[in-house]
């Protein structure tokens, strides 16, 4: 989906949502987020900077709380090369304990599949990626090497530095669920939550921030939601709106990419279920 969840050649997004069972709670440790509070401000340099070393001020402890296993349907709408259309999407959920895989696939008539998946470790300070890949018409991945703090990419780009707190453009989406999940006592409206995000052919840092609740009248029914957003930061950059229920474990009930040329992906929560 948004350059982070899978959207058919268009914006990618990914969404999780409704935990089928109690949330998994890891202990409380540093999740590697800047959490800053309202009117806090966020760093320019380290948001601008994607392949230079991160900066590692985030030493305040975070507690995570991971989602239980789940299967999240989604209905879509959006726009791609000015071609207006409709999807379904469905993002798989499942962890044991200790590793985890995320999987998120759209489809849509005319524009065709785009899949998105993130594989690798559930540690205290959350989810801890090892593999991200992006598939369209090919597919390109993202390594991660954490004892080197690098990340490589098949596509011919050059690695990247990341924190050990990065996250890629699917499981990014389920970690700040997980925090706000863990202490959303924390989270109130203007607070600022900065983390490495890395595409299949990058790495950049995201700050999200928290804007309020608000009560959305989805597919799924009425839900009660707290909404988050990223804005853009520069001509091509793209804006990303998240919603997170708290009924749902912090889960995204609706994700929204918007890019820099008007198209955009808007997924809503149709379902939940085991997987």
């Amino acid at each position: 989906m948004a350059n982070t969840a899978a959207t058919p050649e268009a914006p990618a997004t990914a969404a999780p949502d409704p935990p089928a069972s109690a949330p998994l709670a890891a202990p409380a440790q540093d999740a590697r987020a800047d959490i800053s509070p309202p009117d806090g401000g966020v760093d320019a340099d380290a948001t601008d900077a994607p392949d230079a070393t991160v900066d590692r001020s985030d030493t305040t402890p975070a507690p995570v709380q991971i989602p239980a296993p789940t299967r999240l349907a989604y209905e879509v709408s959006g726009q791609a090369r000015q071609f207006t259309y409709s999807a379904r999407a469905e993002l798989l959920w499942q962890h044991d304990g200790s590793r985890y895989e995320a999987r998120q696939e759209i489809r849509a008539f005319l524009l065709g599949a785009r899949a998105q998946s993130s594989v690798g470790r559930i540690t205290p300070q959350g989810l801890r990626p090892e593999r991200f890949s992006d598939r369209a018409r090919s597919e390109q991945v993202a390594h991660f090497d954490h004892d080197r703090g690098r990340v490589s990419f098949s596509a011919s780009t050059p690695e990247a530095a990341v924190d050990p707190g990065a996250q890629d453009r699917l499981s990014i989406f389920i970690q700040l669920g997980a925090l706000l999940a863990a202490d959303p006592d924390r989270f109130v409206p203007g607070t600022g939550i900065t983390l490495t995000s890395v595409s299949a052919r990058s790495a950049d840092r995201w700050t999200f921030t928290v804007e309020g609740p608000e009560t959305l009248d989805l597919p799924a029914g009425p839900t009660p939601t707290l909404k988050l957003q990223r804005l853009p930061r520069h001509g091509h950059d793209q804006r990303a709106e998240l919603w997170l229920a708290p009924a749902l474990g912090h889960l995204p009930a609706r994700i929204r990419l918007t890019q820099a040329n008007g198209d955009y992906a808007d997924l809503r929560l149709r379902s939940s279920s085991a997987p």
